[in-house]
Parts: structure tokens; sequence; C-alpha cells
């Protein structure tokens, strides 16, 4: 089935943020920081003021309530004492045009005395703490135990210790930030349109900052070009800096981000630096997993709690092992913040627990297919953090092994581990996850729609969890067809409205489908039990079911009864009220935080990549020849709309794997645009075998689960491990540079701050 608003995207009819216009619109422009870590003596706005045009000037001063953030309050709209990296905003201006803005910026003054920043996760740990009121840098630490893991060394036959480390990732949407304030529409104090990836979370964060209840700001969401993860903090701060703005000025204010603004503003994926320690018997079984990851939060915690909590369930990867210790921590540092990212906070332990499979396969003298099929995750398997997995499919073997003979990955591990002479070596390595659906111990996770069935018989549908790209609207729409027998013409899938929609929390963690599709479902059984109950009264009938398909209600029997829209109809002069809300709440979970047991999520998806590649060790040039992924979706909705997300997540994978970091040095960013930071294009990509393995859940709608994340995580590591066959020598840091395959290490780039 094609994407329902798929036509609207492709002739450019589509409405994204910037392309609305209001009467009497003003534009506004930031002042950011001069330095990544400062006091502010000093702000004069006086001169900005003098700027032919401008309406409005603000600083921290202006605002209600200027602290804000999801898990912890210490972002700022606005920097008032301090500045704690490099994106903080100072001052907004707001004039008739964008070129008045950015002239009145240029001509506000800021006196700061400048601070020694701390710029290492590990350093952070052993330095005053950034922000005064803390009593140190740490943001988070979260711990699990299982067995014992000094018994378990003891008993193993070889210990590996291997220490991993990646990098700052641009989350690289192609629409940067725009949001528009307008004050005093529709009966609410203010309205905020934008690119907002999660709307509740925005009106949450704007109400909070006007203090004002979350009935008088309305966030409706515009079609919203990539996100990633990316647009929610960000956008938060974004939108309250207009919100401020519009009701100064009592104007509608658009306020959007160049690429430059947005990629020294906007947070990005967390560098990690992990330790691993590993115990195995000769016969290849691991019986013993130290892990020490230490994650880089940046000038705020963001997502930070969060991102490492998920990091500590699946650091050990989906392997049976009697006996773990892990820790993650987050660390206040001056550099941009991290928060959410396509895998969130997955793809980082990820590369490093499966470079180590692969090193561990090798001291053994196995094959990396052999060492893992000896410990991957079964049916009934028990997982790091204590929990059964008898409640679903474990499908780990199923999905390896399709994978596997897809791309003949024996047959080519075993000729490329033979002397290669040329400069040009090929190599083969594959990597293999669990992802806890949904947001498991994180948060109560239910969402809800809003269904009604018009007396023509068409429908319309309100979602709490927003379209971002991924499809959701889609399989929302064909889950109704499917449960009321309707075409999907019939059927009008609205943009989110927190005034409307039913509060849902925030569309991440691959969870829309999974739970907004089962409150959809949710929904229309309850429409199509009312229409039933009212036919068979009204009919006389004697059924107790009627079966709804193709535009028509029918008897058991396989008689045609009504159309669905005469039904509508009939009901609807009968007085029966052909609405009502659908919702959905996850199972029962649990997590004990000393510890770290418990059942973190309700179920998993699995998943196999594969990546085949060509090593130029002249050059130091990487080509990813083909790249097999088979992933366990539970049932695919949307089965084009699955192959999307394979084909999306592999591409943004090798970016992680091969090229992409943003260059911070000392807190400051030197790639700024896409001319220096570099993400994979049409050239890059290799041939894609996708391979859909579906096991159906019992807990998900027709059995669905969750594909968007699982589909990012594994690359950077397939293609690690077919690197290190490749060249014969292991790199054990993202991304894989030139310089790293010519010569082993990380070459400083000796760029100077700007």
């Amino acid at each position: 089935m094609k994407r329902v608003d798929a036509y609207e995207k492709v002739t450019g009819k589509a409405k994204f943020a910037d392309d609305l216009e209001f009467a009497n619109m003003l534009y506004a422009k930031v002042l950011r920081t001069k330095y990544p870590s400062a006091k502010i003596l000093n702000i004069n706005v006086d001169k900005a003021w003098e700027v032919a045009g401008v309406k409005s000037v603000i600083t921290a001063k202006d605002v209600p309530n200027n602290r804000f953030g999801v898990i912890v309050p210490d972002q700022q709209v606005f920097a008032q004492d301090r500045v704690f990296y490099i994106g903080d905003g100072i001052a907004a201006v707001a004039a008739e045009s964008i070129e008045a803005a950015e002239k009145a910026v240029e001509h506000i003054e800021v006196e700061y005395e400048e601070l020694p920043g701390v710029f290492d996760q590990l350093e952070a740990r052993n330095t005053a703490p950034i922000h005064p009121e803390k009593s140190s840098n740490e943001v988070v630490h979260h711990k699990l135990r299982k067995g014992n893991v000094e018994e378990g060394f003891n008993n193993s036959d070889i210990i590996l210790e291997r220490e991993y480390e990646t990098q700052f990732i641009e989350h690289a949407y192609l629409e940067p930030e725009v949001v528009i304030a307008v004050p005093y529409e529709n009966n609410s104090l203010v309205t905020i349109y934008g690119s907002v990836q999660n709307p509740f979370a925005c009106r949450n964060a704007v109400a909070a900052v006007l203090k004002v209840g979350y009935n008088q700001v309305r966030v409706i969401q515009n079609h919203i070009g990539g996100s990633f993860g990316g647009k929610d903090e960000v956008i938060s701060s974004m939108a309250a800096r207009a919100a401020v703005l519009a009701l100064k000025t009592n104007r509608p204010v658009k306020l959007k981000n160049s690429r430059e603004d947005s990629i020294i503003e906007s947070y990005k994926r967390h560098p990690y630096k992990m330790k691993y320690k590993v115990g195995v018997t000769k016969e290849g079984k691991i019986k013993a997993m130290e892990i020490e990851a230490v994650a880089d939060s940046g000038g705020y915690a963001c997502q930070t709690p969060f991102v490492t909590w998920r990091s500590v369930v699946q650091a050990t990867g989906p392997y049976e092992i009697p006996n773990v210790k892990t820790d993650t921590y987050g660390y206040y540092t001056n550099n941009v913040y991290t928060g959410a990212m396509r895998g969130y906070g997955s793809p980082q332990v990820i590369f490093a627990q499966e470079s180590l499979m692969d090193e561990l396969a090798k001291e053994l003298g196995m094959n990396p297919l052999e060492f893992r099929l000896k410990n991957i995750f079964r049916d009934n398997s028990i997982t790091a953090s204590g929990q059964l997995l008898n409640n679903h499919k474990v499908s780990l073997e199923e999905v390896i092994k399709k994978a596997s003979a897809k791309i003949d990955f024996m047959n080519k591990y075993n000729k490329y581990s033979n002397e290669q002479n040329s400069d040009k070596r090929k190599g083969i390595g594959m990597a293999v996850s669990y992802r806890g659906v949904s947001l498991g111990a994180e948060a109560v996770d239910a969402a809800g729609v809003v269904l009604s069935i018009q007396k023509d018989g068409s429908v319309y549908f309100y979602s709490g969890l927003a379209e971002n790209g991924q499809g959701l609207k889609t399989a929302y729409t064909q889950i109704i067809s499917e449960e009321l027998g309707i075409n999907i013409d019939k059927i009008n899938f609205l943009i989110v409205d927190t005034l409307i929609s039913p509060d849902s929390g925030s569309t991440v963690a691959s969870r829309a489908t999974l739970v907004g599709g089962n409150a959809t479902i949710d929904a229309a059984k309850r429409l199509k039990k009312k229409l039933t109950e009212f036919l068979i009264e009204k009919h006389n009938l004697s059924c107790s079911e009627l079966f709804f398909r193709d535009n028509n209600i029918y008897l058991p029997d396989g008689e045609k009864l009504i159309s669905f829209g005469e039904a509508a109809t009939q009901a609807y002069n009968s007085g029966v009220f052909l609405s009502t809300y659908g919702w959905y709440k996850s199972p029962q979970i649990s997590w004990d935080e000393k510890s770290g047991q418990g059942k973190p999520y309700f179920t998993y998806v699995y998943g196999c990549q594969i990546a085949e590649v060509e090593v130029d060790t002249g050059t130091g040039e990487i080509k990813v020849l083909n790249m097999v992924a088979a992933h366990d979706v539970g049932r695919a909705i949307n089965p084009a709309g699955v192959l999307g997300q394979i084909y999306g997540g592999i591409m943004m994978s090798l970016g992680y794997g091969i090229m992409e970091e943003v260059d911070i040095e000392e807190g400051y960013i030197n790639n700024t645009n896409f001319d220096e930071y570099l993400i994979p294009n049409a050239k890059d990509m290799p041939n894609i075998y996708p391979i859909i393995v579906e096991n159906p859940d019992p807990v998900g709608p027709y059995g669905a689960k969750s594909i968007g994340e699982p589909t990012l995580e594994l690359g950077a590591a397939a293609i690690s491990n077919a690197v290190a066959q490749a060249i014969g020598r292991r790199i054990r840091s993202l991304p894989l540079n030139l310089e790293k395959v010519l010569i082993g290490r990380s070459l400083k780039k000796g760029r100077k701050k700007k």
C-alpha cells in the first residue's frame, strides 16, 4: 500500500513549518555565546533596539521561568549567569525582517569572563562541577549486577580486556529547525506551529517556561523534514523563545535555524568510552563480563539518564552470560549537549560488544558465526537483568542463519581469511542485537487516539503520536481499514494538535506502531461494536456478530446486510454516537535500580546484519560492497515501510561507521555545515539485501513489534568487523576513517578555534 502522505510530499504540496506565513509576522534571530564555558558579566541590548524594524529584544530576565528539561530541568532558555556549551543562547531579537533581526543581533554587546572548561567525560569525574549548584559532574550512574563476576573470571580459560570509543554524531536532517509562535489564537495564549517531533513535550516545556496551564499552549505539528530523535529539546527551547517574543509583541514570530545554527545548537548522539572485560572457556562459552560505559552528556542532562539506562540493559548483547557487572555513567562537560538519536544508547554498546565477540572468536580459533551460535539467547534464556524470555519467539538463530545464507557468509569468511596480496583487500563481518521494545522502565508507556465515523461512512482520526516520516500515518490507516473493512481513501489522518489529540507521550523508542497501533485497534473495535449492536437491534437480527469488509457489512452466512456508508447514516439518524477514544497501556514491567535486575521491557526484537567491504590499504578508502539485514519485526504491517526503514537504517549506520563525526575541539565545533560534516550519498550506498522475518508477538497489533531503530544499531559494528578482517588489524574507535585504516590511530587535525 502506498503511503497516505506520499502525494502531497512528492508534489511539493506538503506544508512544512517554513512554508507558513501569518499576517504581521515577525522574524527572530538568536545571539549565541562566543565561549563554551564562561560567566556573563553584562548584556547591553541598547544598540540592538536602535536598528530599524526591531520590535523586541529579550534575554533571560524577560523569561518567566528560564529553566526546562524533560528529565532534569537544567536547560536554559537563555544563558543568564553562565554559559555551558557553544550553542547557548544569550538573547533574541524579533524584527520586521530577518535581515533586521540579524543586524540587531550583531549590535548586542556581551561582556564575558572566560572560564576553564571540561571537554572529556573521564576527566569530568575528577574536576569541579561545571554547574555550580551541583555537587559533581555526574549526571547519572546505572548499575547492573548478575551472579559473581570474580567467580566467573576464575572459571574462565581466557580473559580479554578491551577499550572502545564512539564519536559525536549530528542528526543531519535535511530540514533545519523552524517554529512559529502565534499569540492569542483560538482561545489559547500561544499556538506553536513547527517541525516538532514531540508536540506534547514541546507543549509541556513552553507551558513551564511561561508559567501557564497546558490548556493555554497549543502545539500543531507540521510536516517534518527528518528528525531521528533530534527535534525535541532543541525545538522546545526555540518554541519557548518564540513564544516569549510573540507575547511581548502581540504578533506572530517565526524563528528558524540556519544549518550552521542547527549544528551548533542542537544536541548530538552521545560519544561513549567503554571498557570491556570478558572471560570464556576454551570451548567458547562466555562465563563473565564486566563493563564500564561512560557517556559525554555535554552542557545539560537532556536525555542522558534514559539513554545510558538503555545501554546498561543491553550492554552485554544478546548472549547468555551467568555473571555480569555493568556500570554506565553520564557526565557533564562543556561540549555540545547530547540527547536522543536513532538507536538511543544501543549503537555505542553494540559496536563494542560485537567487536569484542569477533575478538573472542579469533582468540579461541573459532569463526564468528560459530562463536555467536554457542552463546546467543534462545527461547527461555535469561538476560543479564534476570528476565526470562518466555513470552515471545526468540529468533536470534533464525535471523543469523537467514542473513548468513543470503550473503554466503562462511564461504566468504574463509576465503577472505586467506592472505590477500593486493592493496585492495576484502573482508566480511557480522553483528547481532536484541532490543527492548518501546519505552520500557524509562517511563509509563501508554498512547491514545480519537476515531470518528461521519454520517456518510468516512472516517477522521487523531493520533497522540506524531508522524515524523516513519510511516505512522500509513500503518494506522491500514489498521483502521482492516478493522472497519473500508478503503483507505475513506480515512483522513489529521495532524497532531495538543488541544484535540490525546497526550500519548513522545514519538520515540520505536514505540508508535506497537503502542499506538494497539490504541487504534481498540478505538476501531469499539466503533465496530457500536455499529454491530445498533444494526442487530434495528434489523431485528438473531446473530451476535457481523463481518466488516469491502466497504460492506455482512451476516455470518456471508449475505450482505448493508453498506458501511448506509450503516453510518442510519446510526447517525438514530442518534448513535460514532466517535470514541482508543487507549492502550503496555504490559507490566519492573526494574530494581540498585541491582539492575528485573523485567525492563515486555518484549524484544532481534536482528543480524552482515557487511562485505573492500579496503584500499594504500589510500585507506573503505568501500562497503554488500550488506544483508535480517530483522524480526513480529508482523510487517506495511512491508514496503519496513524495507524503507532497513535501507535508511543501513545508510545511517554506514555514516556512523566510516565517515561521520562532529569535530569538537575544546568545546568548539569546527564542521558546521555539510561541506565538512560528511554523510553518505547515493554513491556510497552498498547493495542491500533486506530480509523481513515475522514471528508475531502476542502483545503487538496483529503481532507487530518495532523496526525503526534496530536497523541503525548494527551496521557500524558489522562494517568494523569486516574491515578488521580485511586489514588484519582491529580499530576500536569510530569512525573508521582514512588515518585509522592507514596507521591505526587517530591523527589530531590541528584545527584552530573558530
